[in-house]
């Protein structure tokens, strides 16, 4: 989840809340460690452990975890226990929040990029990294935690590690850019939530997804529901906003460009085939997933 700034004034902006709390007391300060096996593969080498916060301001919303970062990683656990597909990939997690999701890819994948924004989100995505690398049994050398802002245009800028400038450590390497656009596989979780950070992180993607190896992006998302003068009735806050950005691939292969941009397909995942690894989370009846392609002009 992308979130960005400082964490200044922070106790006087207005407060938000997961659903998702993995063991942490309602009113714990600052940042709990939690740790979980996921069923059916209850053994040291399946337990994940995150970082992460119980509450935050809306800037710093990526320090906790949501529902659909855990059906997201409830998916790549699925495919790793059952098959080779996602194995050996160069894979970005796009709006990383925690790291969750990348984390769990970590275990099978060639190289991975986390990423988000803000030093303070950055941080915590690389503790996290370094919780999870001896007990999932992954090289921290293949895991990059680097900053991506969707304001700006895809590739982001190249940096140099500066040893009197903490934050350089998240600056991308040219190699690394060329590297990340041989990604064929992307995640994003709990992204969509605002009409604003939809067209950007959706600027992104194309910009990303339109260059080099040929890509797909499982997103995962969770409608919430708020009361909209311009329909005058209950409705997903920004969904209908976000399912502009793609067409929806019919039976046959086909897809209908009536109401979409140009440039990506979707495909929506039935979630009755991602068994529950996870049980520390209910998934509910507003949690969906999707399998969006590009398709250039």
């Amino acid at each position: 989840m992308e979130a960005g700034g400082g964490l200044e004034a922070e106790a006087e902006e207005e407060q938000v809340m997961s659903e998702v709390h993995l063991g942490c007391p309602p009113r714990f300060p600052g940042l709990y460690l939690s740790r979980f096996p996921p069923a059916r593969r209850r053994s040291e080498d399946h337990v994940l452990a995150v970082q992460h916060g119980v509450t935050s301001s809306l800037r710093s919303v990526g320090l906790q975890v949501w529902k659909a970062a855990m059906l997201l990683t409830d998916f790549v656990l699925h495919k790793s226990f059952t098959s080779s597909e996602f194995d050996g990939v160069i894979t970005m997690e796009i709006g990383a929040g925690t790291g969750l999701v990348g984390l769990a890819q970590a275990r099978v994948a060639r190289r991975i990029f986390i990423t988000d924004r803000g030093n303070h989100i950055l941080d915590n995505c690389l503790a996290n990294v370094r919780l999870n690398s001896s007990m999932l049994k992954f090289d921290e050398a293949k895991v990059h935690v680097r900053e991506l802002d969707w304001k700006m245009s895809w590739p982001p800028p190249v940096g140099t590690h500066d040893a009197s400038d903490p934050s350089s450590i998240y600056s991308w390497s040219s190699s690394e850019i060329e590297e990340a656009e041989q990604a064929t596989l992307l995640f994003a979780a709990d992204v969509i939530y605002s009409d604003n950070l939809t067209d950007m992180f959706f600027d992104a993607v194309r910009q990303l997804m339109s260059r080099g190896a040929k890509k797909v992006l499982y997103l995962t998302l969770e409608k919430r529901y708020n009361f909209s003068l311009d329909e005058l009735d209950v409705v997903p806050n920004g969904y209908k906003h976000f399912r502009s950005f793609f067409a929806v691939q019919d039976g046959c292969g086909g897809k209908d460009n009536a109401t979409s941009k140009p440039g990506l397909v979707g495909e929506q995942v039935d979630l009755a085939r991602v068994p529950q690894y996870i049980r520390e989370y209910n998934r509910g009846k507003d949690l969906e997933m999707w399998k969006l392609m590009y398709w250039p002009d």
